[in-house]
């Protein structure tokens, strides 16, 4: 430590000494050093009840003027003092000021600044260097300056003449934040710099998409999904169809990142792929192709496949119910030609028999087909007599009987 000495040997060597009286000078007093404050007065009278003040703002007082000890100087040091007293003469004691005495600090050198080269941001596996930045003040060039480099709370260099500090390959574990103190050799000033973040970039892996589902149909809901294994954060994820982008995500602490969309037309079929990407690098997955059916066709496709295994047996059903109907409403008859359809007509006066799908008796000797009888239908003659009224035709219907020879009307 510097030891300042001004005036009167009987002031111990521990500091700069500030005299506060009226003929002083301003003082260059550097950080570091002991600042002590001696109140003197005029031709070195005697002093007492002394009273010291900095800015025009109280500090001390001293019954017998002893020195006045400030401390080690900061930059906070600087500024105007001065002291007032008692002078005792002779015959009485008359008052006594200094007057003011400008003291100013100056840094022994300047606060420290951590700097990475070629960067403070890098990729995983790249080398860098910090340094440790400081200038002397040219009265104190001849010192010499140690350096330290701490993160988080470790010791990574201490106390060194050499002001770098190289990382041959930066792992992913090198980030953080990191800084330096500087301090001159054999003094107690220390400085630290600000602190630097020092980040290791990782590059990211190739993104997986996943699609779910991957066949659906119009109004569906569909998820696509997109992960790295790998990749500082903070990752740009961004999903593309066909090339064109759709949309996109930021994860700022890593870790997937999905888009949920529905489905409003089959123009969203398609291949669709993800991108991923940080500050070193950028991946793009592989694509994956979405499918889009039709509702109707598919709604048509599913009730055909619900009724496949039923086929078979419902033909055989309709078949079966089929001839059983044919069998009870088919109208059986005799075998041979049909009677004319267009029958002579008879006299009015006679009375004759209209044959409607049927034939005269055939001899006995024939086969006789007794399922179905014919019905035989008579126009009675129209009355002649006046006073019977308008003649009236009466229909009767008759229902098959037993046997066709019988005729019931």
């Amino acid at each position: 430590m510097l030891l300042w000495m001004v005036a009167l040997l009987f002031v111990p060597c521990v500091g700069k000494v500030v005299w506060l009286s009226p003929q002083a000078q301003p003082y260059l007093v550097f950080e570091g050093d002991i600042l002590i404050l001696q109140c003197r007065g005029r031709k070195n009278a005697v002093l007492s009840q002394v009273k010291f003040y900095r800015d025009e703002k109280f500090l001390h007082f001293s019954k017998n003027n002893q020195p006045l000890f400030l401390g080690t100087a900061t930059a906070n040091s600087s500024g105007r003092y001065n002291c007032t007293g008692r002078v005792k003469y002779a015959r009485n004691m008359d008052s006594w000021d200094s007057g003011t005495v400008m003291v100013q600090v100056q840094e022994w050198f300047s606060p420290p600044v951590l700097t990475a080269l070629p960067s403070h941001e890098l990729c995983k596996g790249s080398p860098v260097t910090l340094r440790c930045q400081t200038k002397l003040h040219s009265r104190k060039s001849s010192w010499r300056l140690l350096f330290s480099f701490h993160k988080e709370g470790r010791t990574l260099q201490n106390r060194s003449r050499h002001p770098e500090l190289r990382i041959p390959a930066a792992k992913e574990g090198d980030a953080g934040l990191y800084w330096c103190k500087a301090s001159p050799e054999g003094g107690q000033v220390q400085k630290r710099s600000p602190q630097l973040e020092l980040r290791v970039w990782a590059p990211v892996s190739r993104p997986l998409l996943t699609l779910r589902p991957t066949s659906l149909v119009v109004g569906n809901e569909v998820e696509l999904l997109c992960e790295v294994q790998r990749g500082s954060p903070p990752i740009l994820y961004s999903f593309h169809l066909n090339g064109d982008i759709l949309r996109n995500h930021v994860a700022p602490h890593g870790g997937p990142a999905s888009c949920l969309f529905r489905v409003m037309s089959e123009q969203h079929a398609g291949n669709y792929s993800c991108e991923a990407g940080n500050r070193v690098s950028r991946e793009t997955s592989e694509p994956v192709t979405l499918s889009v059916d039709d509702p109707q066709v598919l709604s048509a496709l599913t009730s055909s496949n619900w009724l496949v295994p039923w086929l078979p047996a419902s033909l055989l059903a309709m078949t079966v119910i089929a001839a059983a109907l044919l069998g009870y409403f088919r109208p059986w008859r005799k075998n041979g030609p049909l009677p004319p359809r267009n029958l002579p007509s008879a006299p009015v006066e006679e009375q004759h028999q209209l044959y409607v799908n049927a034939r005269p008796a055939q001899p006995a000797q024939q086969e006789k087909d007794i399922s179905v009888i014919y019905a035989e239908v008579k126009h009675p003659q129209l009355s002649k007599d006046p006073d019977k009224g308008l003649n009236r035709r009466s229909t009767t219907r008759c229902a098959p009987t037993s046997d066709y020879k019988e005729a019931l009307c």
